[in-house]
């Protein structure tokens, strides 16, 4: 069965997207924990980075760099930003299907939750 992101993906739930590529896309998060907050999401399936494999390795370094390259289209990076995976039910993850939130536009506290 598909996921909630495969469906937006797919265009059969609205999604606002901010950047895409062939690999990944990057949504406006619909409840947003932050002035600005954005989803990386991988077109690929992939529950959690806890069942990301070696084949995966590309992928996740894909991410995270274009996290950080919607963090600097979005004006975060002078002030700094945070980068967040959920992994399963205990860490927070409410989608099974890997996400990296980008929270900036406030000062973020530690601990965090």
């Amino acid at each position: 069965m598909a996921t909630l992101f495969t469906k937006i993906f797919k265009g059969e739930i609205p999604g606002k997207f901010v950047y895409q590529d062939d690999l990944c896309g990057v949504l406006v998060d619909l409840q947003p924990q932050a002035p600005k907050h954005f989803l990386v999401i991988p077109r690929k399936e992939l529950i959690s980075v806890a069942h990301a494999a070696a084949e995966d390795e590309k992928l996740l370094g894909h991410m995270l760099l274009v996290a950080a390259k919607v963090a600097k289209q979005e004006g975060l990076t002078a002030n700094g930003y945070r980068l967040v995976i959920n992994t399963g039910k205990e860490g927070g993850q409410t989608v099974d299907h890997l996400h990296i939130h980008i929270l900036g536009g406030r000062s973020m506290h530690w601990p965090p939750g």
